[in-house]
Formats: structure tokens, sequence, C-alpha cells
């Protein structure tokens, strides 16, 4: 068998396989060699209710071979990159949260982008909608730059963690819903571990609205009935569960319109819409923003 070509990455110029395997010098890549592997749904909710600290969470997120279907999907995108990144290997991995470990704010999105996170490593890095959520970001205080190209530019995000509810990049941006399901507890399990810090919300799309709602309805907050519906600009306060300790106030649940490039070139979102939401979401949080 022939040997994957090796392309030097961007920032550091070391030479990576497509896809990346664990502990050979990717920029904040969380696993190793001997990283447990999920290999089916249940080996997932086992691996993700055992991780002890987020860091062993994200390695073992990082590394999931859970859904064949995906598993094919990104690493063939990986062999074959697209013409305007041929030069650059490909992550072609399951992409973990990235950001704040005790966050004030979590922005909860779909998915990896095929030639995005899954090319970078870095969950909304590298396509269009990262570009705008990243400069959104740092617009209102809550990123040291405004633009993320690669794991290892020296992005850094303040107070902020950013998930998805998939964690691998889909075929046409769509996971099936046995996907969706064999992955949530990754996000739970994510989620369980920032909530002590956690003051708000920002669901991106409908998608990430029913995401965030579901899994805060599994971690114990109380969700009003019927359930809220997803909006631009919509406000949920969110009481926390029972057993919470008696300091740790409601979580404030804020949508806004996903910034795909849809939305962006029809101005269905606009930047002010976005930064709207972001500050919202960092004055409920104590943050300082612009």
């Amino acid at each position: 068998m022939t040997a994957p070509e090796q392309r030097p990455h961007p920032v550091t110029g070391v030479a990576f396989a497509s896809p990346v395997p664990p502990g050979t010098g990717w920029p904040d890549d969380p696993a190793e060699p001997d990283t447990p592997v999920a290999h089916d749904a249940a080996e997932v909710e086992r691996l993700a209710a055992t991780a002890p600290d987020l860091g062993e969470l994200t390695a073992r997120q990082s590394v999931c071979r859970a859904c064949p279907r995906l598993v094919e999907w990104r690493e063939e995108v990986a062999a074959s990159p697209r013409r305007s990144f041929a030069g650059e290997p490909y992550w072609g991995r399951p992409v973990a949260g990235w950001g704040d470990p005790a966050p004030a704010i979590l922005v909860v999105g779909l998915a990896p982008a095929a030639h995005g996170g899954n090319r970078t490593g870095r969950i909304f890095t590298g396509d269009r909608s990262g570009d705008w959520l990243f400069a959104a970001l740092a617009r209102v205080g809550l990123a040291v730059q405004p633009t993320s190209v690669s794991a290892g530019d020296g992005q850094r995000l303040l107070g902020v963690r950013v998930v998805a509810a998939v964690r691998c990049a889909p075929p046409a941006n769509k996971p099936l819903p046995a996907e969706r399901d064999a992955c949530f507890p990754w996000l739970r399990r994510e989620w369980e571990l920032c909530a002590p810090t956690v003051r708000s919300v920002v669901a991106l799309g409908s998608y990430g609205w029913t995401a965030a709602v579901g899994t805060l309805a599994a971690l114990g907050y109380r969700i009003p009935r019927p359930r809220p519906r997803f909006g631009h600009g919509a406000e949920v306060p969110l009481a926390a569960p029972d057993e919470a300790p008696a300091e740790r106030p409601e979580v404030l649940l804020v949508g806004s319109y996903h910034p795909s490039q849809q939305n962006t070139f029809t101005g269905k979102l606009t930047e002010p819409m976005l930064d709207a939401v972001l500050t919202r979401a960092a004055d409920h949080a104590g943050l300082p923003a612009h």
C-alpha cells in the first residue's frame, strides 16, 4: 500500500498525512496514539461519560469513528482536497470543541465544514461562516484577532467556547438523525464540564437552537412548555437544575441566524445583527464587550 502523501501545515511548515494521525504534532491536537477510540454509539456514550476532564474529553472526541458514513466522507475529502487547498494537509478527523476551558458563553453550531474545520482541525475555522463568526467575536471583544485560518495561528477566545452538535463534517452539511444522536453524548458531557461557568448560550441557526435546548434539558435545566422556538434575537432564560449550587444563576439562551453564505450574502444576517447577539450574551455573562 502506498503511504499517504504528506503536505506542510500552513503555519508550522511540518508535513502531515491526511487524515492526521493523533499525536503527530498537529497544533492543538488533544489526542495521543493511545487515546481510546469509540467505534459505535454505545462506546461514545461510555467514553464521554467517563472522561474525567475537558482535555481528555476533547481527545476522545477527536478520534471518534462511531459513524461509518461520516468517517468515510471526512477521510475521502481529506485525501482529495479542494484545488485552492491542494498544498495543505487536511485534519480529516472529528473536530472537538474549542476555546476557553472555563467559558461564560457557549456558541453552538451544527457541524464542521468539509473544507473548513475538517481541513484546519478547529471548529468554524477556515470557511466563510467562520470568517464571519470570528470577526464578530473580535469586534465585540471576545477574540484576540479577527481571523481564524488554521490551528496554531494565535487565535484565542476570551470567555467563549465554540462547540458543534455533530463533530464530523457531514455530506451536504446534513447529518442523519442517527449520527446526530450518536454524537450527542460528546456535546452533553462537554456542556456538563463547562456548566459551572456558563451564563449565556448563543445558538447558531435552528439546528444549533434545537441542540442547545435538548442538551440543557438533558442536564436538568428547566425548559418552558411549549419548548421555545428559534428566531434571530430570541431570548429564553433557563433556570439551573435543582441540584445545581445555589450560586449558579440562570442561563440565557440567545438565537442567531447562522452565518452561512446564504444568510450573509442575502443580507438575512448582517454584521450589526450578529454583533448585537454576541454583545447581549456577553452582557448577561458579565463579560466586557465593546
